[in-house]
């Protein structure tokens, strides 16, 4: 996995970056570095109740250098959800205004529960919206994408999750790096709550969920911007982000059709619940 971003500062700010793998991922290698000419940064790391790393810093004026690359290896047991945790993803948030779908959901979704409402709620929202890049704004809400019927990953994301908390199921934002993606960017899906487990819905359809990176989990994109700042202007000059799966043994075929179908979106059985670690 790598993450490739050129910011051009304006002046001293307070940058907030989330672009690294989420804990306790089983990191093999991994290298984040901050430069500015000679100047190396040393970021503080701020791990939250979900294991999203933050990395903040305070940058000066001129053109900011981040990198970072990780090789990870298998996947790890879901950390445990309080009841906390589970009520505050239930209730309305920024983008994902259950209160107000609240009718629509239970005039569609009426008599489903949970993998049934997990199946049609996925199936409504992808057959729904246009996946259109470059045409949602960063403050469109699940309702402007209910009323829009267009949007990227992250809009994708906040009507499932506003849906299914106005069903009474807990449900949740996830900010992945994503094998396979088409186009390849961070990508964004949603997780549901179900008989204490947590399955991903990428209602995109444009990954395939097993090969999925956590990097943030929260109640929706703000919790998750991959970047932000306090105090000063942020130019974004260049972005490049790439994830590849690698087989086990490259001179094994069977292991390097397994690398290739992991990361195949069309290969994805939706039937299947998964869990993103």
């Amino acid at each position: 996995m790598t993450a490739e971003l050129d910011l051009e500062l304006g002046s001293s700010v307070d940058l907030i970056f989330q672009i690294t793998a989420a804990q306790p991922a089983p990191v093999i290698r991994e290298d984040l570095t901050f430069t500015q000419g000679d100047r190396v940064y040393t970021p503080t790391e701020i791990v939250d109740q979900s294991g999203s790393r933050l990395h903040r810093l305070v940058g000066e004026s001129g053109l900011l250098t981040v990198r970072y690359e990780a090789h990870i290896d298998g996947q790890v047991a879901q950390r445990a959800t309080s009841d906390l945790e589970a009520i505050t993803y239930l209730r309305p948030s920024r983008y994902c205004q259950s209160d107000e779908v609240f009718s629509q959901a239970r005039r569609q979704f009426r008599g489903l529960h949970g993998m049934d409402l997990v199946t049609a709620v996925s199936e409504f929202v992808a057959t729904s919206t246009t996946y259109t890049p470059g045409l949602s704004q960063g403050t469109d809400s699940a309702v402007t994408t209910l009323m829009t019927g267009q949007g990227v990953c992250r809009d994708y994301a906040h009507v499932v999750i506003a849906l299914l908390r106005a069903m009474d199921m807990p449900a949740r934002y996830a900010a992945c790096f994503a094998p396979g993606l088409r186009p390849m960017d961070f990508h964004a899906v949603a997780e549901a709550y179900v008989d204490g487990s947590w399955y991903v819905i990428d209602a995109t359809r444009l990954s395939n969920r097993r090969s999925l990176v956590r990097i943030a989990t929260g109640r929706d994109a703000a919790d998750c911007a991959f970047l932000s700042y306090h105090g000063g202007y942020v130019g974004l000059q260049r972005m490049h982000v790439d994830a590849c799966v690698v087989p086990a043994d490259a001179s094994d075929v069977d292991a390097l059709y397994a690398a290739a179908a992991a990361s195949d979106p069309d290969l994805d059985d939706l039937a299947e619940p998964v869990q993103l670690a």
